[in-house]
């Protein structure tokens, strides 16, 4: 075969995101880990972004209701015209849509539930502090047999978040502040704690936009929630653990 003759196979087309919800005025997808939702200054290069992605699957104009960190994954609501866009936002903004994540941190937190009331900023470029407040719930305790801190094993917790505002990465860094950190967060995160996992075969962030709650513009109460991704539940395997449902909570 000459070198004109030779062929090489087309890329493999990414396959559908998963709409959880959908109808002719709003959807909720469920965002994959390492997905960007958007292209902004923290893209660095990336041409591949999950609106640019379902304006195509759904061939028509969306509107970004909120957003999720490029690692985290879960439930990401959308709007497909302004007003729907504009109802949904003002929900958030006065606190009425319920979120729900989970995530998987270092040690075992002292309390069953507890709340995080910590000024955050507004990230790169936005140094004013704003209120940020999230509550948390302890759902599971477990172990690894991976030595740290000097004992022969190494403590984690699964948690169920809700943030009641929506600040700058907020989950992760108001773990951090309590010395919690979230496993596969490497830019707030613990390395030593992170290492353990990518030694376990777990290399994506541990955290999970679990659910939403939200009042539909016809005025139903919507209630959301998106299965976790084969790693995540790889992660919760390590431990033998079962997830509550959210009701339980």
């Amino acid at each position: 075969m000459s070198d004109a003759e030779v062929s090489f196979p087309a890329p493999a087309a990414e396959p559908p995101l998963e709409l959880l919800y959908c109808d002719e005025r709003l959807a909720v997808v469920n965002k994959p880990s390492r997905l960007m939702v958007h292209d902004s200054k923290l893209a660095r290069g990336e041409d591949d972004f999950l609106a640019d992605r379902l304006r195509q699957q759904l061939g028509k104009p969306v509107f970004l209701v909120h957003r999720l960190d490029r690692a985290t994954s879960g439930c990401l609501l959308l709007a497909f015209d302004r007003d729907t866009a504009s109802f949904l936002g003002k929900q958030l903004m006065e606190g009425r849509v319920r979120k729900d994540y989970l995530a998987v941190c270092r040690g075992w937190p002292a309390e069953s539930a507890f709340t995080i009331d910590h000024e955050l900023d507004g990230g790169p470029g936005k140094p004013v502090k704003k209120p940020a407040i999230t509550h948390f719930q302890r759902l599971l305790t477990g172990e690894l047999a991976l030595p740290g801190s000097g004992f022969d094993t190494s403590r984690y917790a699964l948690l169920r978040c809700q943030p009641q505002t929506g600040r700058f990465r907020q989950i992760r860094r108001h773990l951090k502040h309590c010395f919690h950190h979230l496993i596969g967060d490497t830019s707030h995160g613990d390395g030593r704690h992170n290492r353990n996992f990518r030694i376990k075969g777990v290399h994506r962030m541990l955290l999970h936009a679990e659910g939403l709650g939200f009042d539909h513009p016809d005025g139903r109460r919507l209630t959301v929630q998106a299965p976790l991704d084969d790693e995540f539940n790889k992660a919760l395997a390590l431990f033998g653990w079962q997830l509550p449902d959210a009701a339980q909570a």
